[in-house]
């Protein structure tokens, strides 16, 4: 049974998806219902990201609080840079090298980089080495970066390693 229905939570979720968007209980809906949700699952699968674990929920937790306390300071930052006089402003586009190499380890650090006001993260390069961020102000390409490498990447690399 298990080769025939490899994923039955998936077969039944696709299911009751395919008879709830149809809106009928027709037994000719229940059978094409049924033979998505035993072919698309297997279809599929290599779509699916490979699992990782957290290894360090602790640092992730401390991260997260920094990820916080950034996102505050940076909201009255740029606050600040807006209502001041525009000639103050230097937005840039910066390559951050990357140490980190795990998938998703790489996507949580574009996404605190984006979340964080005043950056964002707008190209990853093909061998996944460097992330292009553009940042709102930057007087010194060299701090953002280390920034960006000291206080999200490092923690980063730990916890998805």
């Amino acid at each position: 049974m298990r080769r025939l229905i490899p994923y039955p939570l998936r077969s039944l979720a696709l299911l009751a998806c395919w008879l709830i968007l149809n809106q009928t209980l027709h037994p000719a809906h229940w059978l094409l219902g049924a033979l998505l949700g035993i072919a698309l699952p297997p279809a599929l699968s290599a779509l699916t990201p490979r699992v990782t674990t957290l290894r360090r929920a602790g640092l992730a937790l401390a991260l997260l609080g920094v990820f916080i306390k950034d996102i505050v300071v940076a909201n009255f930052e740029v606050a600040r840079l807006i209502l001041g006089p525009e000639s103050a402003i230097r937005p840039r586009f910066v390559w951050v090298p990357l140490g980190i190499t795990n998938e998703q380890g790489i996507a949580v650090l574009a996404a605190m980089i984006t979340m964080t006001p005043g950056t964002l993260s707008a190209d990853i390069a093909p061998d996944r080495r460097w992330l292009l961020v553009h940042a709102f102000n930057v007087d010194d390409e060299a701090a953002l970066i280390g920034d960006i490498q000291q206080r999200y990447e490092r923690p980063l690399r730990e916890i998805f390693t």
